[in-house]
């Protein structure tokens, strides 16, 4: 059995602590696209992990793998390595293991990247300035340095000065003096630390796979930041849906997968582009400050709105996720009353679905359903019946919109803050 974890809104619904629950259970997890422009907060026995880059399982010991659809930052990933070795946790090669032909992130990538969002004016992306977008561009574009390709001193420099020949002209225009030889030299002395991680995942995974191990694949980021099915161009540089985790990591077998999708219970997101459900009042300040939205990452606050079930059903069609892990339920707790958004409306045309035009997308206005709120304490049940009734109503109604139950409630940040509904994650 395999499981793909992944997250239908814009990122940021509180994956850590499901991807630590399913990561106890596996013998293997897998990343498989994105690099450290997203990350995990897991908390165990009172301590607390910030991972972006290495995948959950390494927290429980298990055997994990950076997949060829991610974007390696090897300076990021030394860094986050040393941290969660000074808390004890063991890292080596034969629990950790980097596709041979992952793409590298250079320091040449997060300065292009700066370039790009400078270079748009008032119109920014809101990236992370790491350099994902850049480093996907020169995979495309067939010019990125790989792992197999650090310990061949001789073809490192001429991909180098590939890369730096194609850059130049916008480097130059922006004033920058790259110094090429210093990335050489950086990447020849990187490349003793990291080249022994090397190994063939698309091999190994689907070896397990054969054996009937338990593997899970952990999404990075959000099913709408997408770069085809996300709010284009506000995306991220790589396709963040559960049809990724093949491409991503060369694991073949399509059977026995259970997709589930991670839901916070109102909307977030980091960044420009358009959000119909945003709330720029009182009520999006409340949820705001009251689930802590600060980006794990970026530090940058994060927007609220209520609950967009249409954009929700959209990433659960195209994911085919099955089961929904709803998140963060107990910040609505004090409100009266709560809204969901049940359809759009762009001028006299309704919409059930999420239009990729961008000229649409800036008309949409929100189609809303409104229920009485519960006004009482959710934080920390463990029981579906302990819930008040109009929490469970809420609930249930969002089931009917989305068309997908919502298997598992999350009603705080600790593990055993959850509703096993119908003890699905018991039977991992």
């Amino acid at each position: 059995m395999f499981y793909t974890i992944i997250g239908t809104q814009w990122g940021d619904e509180g994956k850590g602590k499901i991807v630590d629950w399913f990561s106890s259970k596996a013998d293997l997890v897998v990343r498989f696209q994105g690099g450290n422009n997203a990350g995990h907060t897991i908390k165990i026995k009172n301590k607390e992990y910030k991972l972006n880059l290495l995948p959950s399982g390494i927290i429980r010991g298990k055997k994990c793998f950076i997949g060829n659809g991610v974007v390696l930052d090897p300076v990021a990933l030394i860094n986050e390595i040393k941290i969660l070795k000074k808390k004890g946790i063991d890292i080596n090669k034969s629990n950790f293991f980097i596709a041979e032909n992952v793409c590298l992130i250079l320091s040449i990538h997060k300065i292009i990247d700066e370039i790009n969002e400078l270079s748009r004016g008032n119109k920014i992306i809101g990236t992370t300035k790491k350099g994902i977008g850049p480093a996907y561009e020169d995979k495309v574009g067939r010019r990125a340095i790989r792992l197999c390709d650090l310990k061949y001193p001789k073809l490192l420099k001429k991909k180098i000065n590939s890369i730096v020949k194609f850059h130049l002209p916008r480097l130059k225009k922006f004033n920058y003096n790259f110094n090429k030889e210093k990335m050489y030299k950086e990447l020849l002395l990187i490349s003793k630390k990291i080249t022994k991680y090397s190994s063939p995942v698309w091999k190994l995974i689907n070896d397990a796979g054969k054996k009937k191990q338990c593997i899970v694949f952990e999404g990075a980021q959000g099913a709408l930041l997408d770069i085809d099915f996300g709010t284009y161009p506000y995306v991220t540089s790589s396709n963040t849906s559960s049809g990724q985790i093949f491409a991503g990591s060369g694991f073949g077998e399509r059977s026995n997968n259970k997709i589930f999708g991670i839901t916070k219970a109102y909307t977030t997101r980091v960044g420009s582009g358009p959000f119909p459900t945003e709330l720029k009042n009182n009520i999006g300040k409340y949820l705001a400050k009251k689930g802590m939205e600060i980006g794990t990452v970026t530090k940058r606050k994060r927007r609220c709105g209520w609950f967009d079930s249409v954009l929700v059903k959209q990433s659960i069609k195209i994911s085919s996720v099955k089961n929904i892990v709803l998140t963060k339920l107990d910040v609505l707790d004090d409100l009266e009353k709560i809204k969901i958004c049940v359809g759009y409306k762009i001028g006299k045309k309704t919409y059930d679905y999420f239009p990729f035009d961008e000229y649409l997308q800036e008309k949409i206005e929100p189609v809303y359903k409104s229920l009485n709120g519960w006004q009482e304490s959710t934080f920390g049940i463990t029981t579906w019946s302990s819930l008040p009734k109009n929490a469970k109503q809420y609930i249930k109604y969002i089931e009917q919109l989305i068309e997908t139950r919502i298997a598992v409630i999350s009603s705080g940040p600790d593990r055993n803050h959850t509703i096993d509904r119908f003890n699905l994650l018991s039977k991992i």
